[in-house]
């Protein structure tokens, strides 16, 4: 199936179509699987996340602009960071008080851990703030260090779109901050 079927199928996708969500299911299944699989090294993991992949993939099939990026670009996009998310799921938490002071700060003083989780509560409120796909963004770009493409075709905008998003955000945010 080439790009502009694909693109047809997300296109009745994103009016809840079922049975195009099922034709595009048997058409792009087979590659996002193997997104899935090599990401995550684990059969019934990728088929699990598989299933969350087309669940997204669902619920936000309205978000695809066409044109913006290759369709099969768009939806390996969402595998593949799906994917990266439910290993990053993997990582312990710390279960033991034990554990988890060794995973603090020895060097930060109480003093310094409240004025931190100060700071952390008022960047909290001023990521609020942003418009939600805004604020998704400069999450994606400064805490889990995705690149302006990555960024551009998860939200499906055009590359200087989003550069300019996280631009002019990262401007509200400071303005927000110095309040």
């Amino acid at each position: 199936m080439i790009g502009n079927d694909i693109s047809y199928l997300i296109g009745r996708v994103s009016l809840k179509d079922r049975k195009a969500f099922a034709a595009l299911y048997e058409t792009s299944a087979p590659k996002l699987f193997g997104i899935c699989l090599r990401i995550l090294r684990d059969r019934s993991e990728a088929e699990e996340a598989l299933q969350e992949v087309y669940v997204k993939i669902w619920q936000r099939a309205d978000r695809y602009v066409p044109g913006n990026v290759h369709p099969m670009a768009w939806l390996a996009a969402i595998a593949r960071n799906h994917s990266i998310d439910v290993i990053r799921a993997r990582r312990p938490v710390a279960t033991d008080i034990d554990e988890a002071y060794d995973i603090a700060d020895p060097l930060m003083s109480p003093e310094e851990a409240v004025v931190l989780r100060s700071e952390g509560r008022r960047i909290d409120i001023c990521m609020d703030e942003l418009e939600p796909d805004r604020a998704s963004a400069v999450r994606h770009a400064y805490i889990e260090g995705l690149s302006y493409e990555e960024l551009a075709e998860i939200h499906g905008v055009p590359l200087n779109t989003m550069r300019t998003w996280l631009r002019r955000s990262l401007l509200k945010l400071r303005e927000c901050m110095s309040r």
